[in-house]
């Protein structure tokens, strides 16, 4: 069975260790000054976490979320920022799990539903994300300009 609940400070080097795995598969490598503002961001209530956790009580994965203003909507807006699932345990529900509890996070707070981005190339999440989610078909774009 998967539990999920805030980030324990007790699980900073499990945390990390997903963290460093999730930025592998983005292919980024984050320095270690930002791991730390995120992991102080995941405390100090700046940014929320969740954990996915076995019966064990061993994180399996998490999630990084944060509530903003919305220039579409008088409600916060909820953006699922970061999810990653140990890949030995994916396909077990525990992605859609963490997902479910950012939903209801958001609904606690009165924020509208959670949005999220992933990669093109993310197949295996996109499998998850297109079953309980709904693609706006927008594109992502980044200032490069000189």
């Amino acid at each position: 069975m998967i539990t999920v609940a805030p980030l324990r400070t007790a699980e900073r080097s499990r945390w990390e260790q997903l963290w460093q795995e999730y930025q592998r598969f983005y292919g980024v490598v984050l320095p270690p000054e930002v791991t730390e503002a995120t992991w102080q961001r995941l405390h100090d209530g700046r940014v929320h976490g969740l954990g996915a956790r076995d019966s064990s009580d061993y994180l399996l994965g998490m999630v990084h979320f944060l509530f903003h203003q919305d220039t579409w909507s008088t409600t916060l807006a909820c953006y699922l920022q970061d999810l990653y699932v140990d890949p030995k345990i994916r396909g077990t529900g525990c992605g859609r799990r963490l997902i479910e509890a950012v939903a209801e996070s958001a609904q606690a707070a009165g924020a509208n539903l959670p949005y999220w981005l992933t990669h093109e190339t993310n197949t295996v999440g996109r499998q998850l994300y297109d079953r309980i989610g709904k693609n706006q078909g927008f594109i992502q774009y980044i200032y490069t300009a000189p």
